[in-house]
């Protein structure tokens, strides 16, 4: 997106967080809200900024063929996203682990990936496909495994108001629907090895 089309979009946000703020029956130009229109687009096009990046192309910038053929795993890599039906945030962690089948991803390029998907209007059940589908595509390893672990405010702050409520999803391809397999995966989860 070009830096206009960007500036645009900011002043067209700006304009309806401005009548949002006069609809709720403050006013806007009182001086501590003065600004908040302008923070609260800027706030929503970073929260969102994933629809302008591509996760199958972040893992792709470094895949490299390698002999290895045993579980790799990556734990707790922060999630914040923007749950879709309440446009209120929901965060934790995600756990992701595949078998490589004779490649292998730079490391750092899973919770870029993770990112991507997360800063989206979301619910966490397709967040957690969306993850498991990019990696099974681009490394098309023997299995890939994704667990997420989430609050979210829209439970928390409103609605039930359950401040203590985690939500856990998970999605399995390949070898990882075998018990075996996935009980290794938990297994680690759980582990504390350093």
């Amino acid at each position: 997106m070009s830096q206009n089309n960007k500036d645009d979009i900011a002043q067209q946000l700006t304009a309806l967080y401005r009548q949002s703020i006069e609809l709720l029956g403050e006013d806007p130009n009182r001086q501590g809200l003065q600004k908040t229109p302008a923070r609260v687009a800027n706030a929503m096009q970073y929260l969102t900024k994933g629809y302008q990046e591509h996760p199958h192309e972040i893992l792709c910038t470094a895949l490299f063929q390698e002999d290895y053929s045993e579980m790799v795993v990556l734990k707790d890599i922060e999630v914040y996203s923007m749950c879709e039906h309440h446009l209120l945030p929901f965060f934790g962690k995600a756990h992701i682990a595949y078998i490589p089948n004779g490649t292998i991803c730079g490391l750092s390029k899973f919770p870029r990936m993770v990112d991507a998907f997360s800063r989206r209007l979301q619910v966490q059940e397709r967040l957690t496909m969306e993850i498991r589908d990019c990696i099974q595509d681009v490394l098309k390893p023997m299995g890939a495994a994704v667990v997420l672990e989430c609050q979210h405010l829209c439970m928390q702050m409103r609605g039930v108001q359950k401040q203590n409520s985690v939500t856990t999803t998970s999605a399995f391809t390949g070898v990882f629907g075998n018990s075996t397999t996935r009980q290794e995966f938990f297994s680690l989860l759980s582990a504390r090895l350093i």
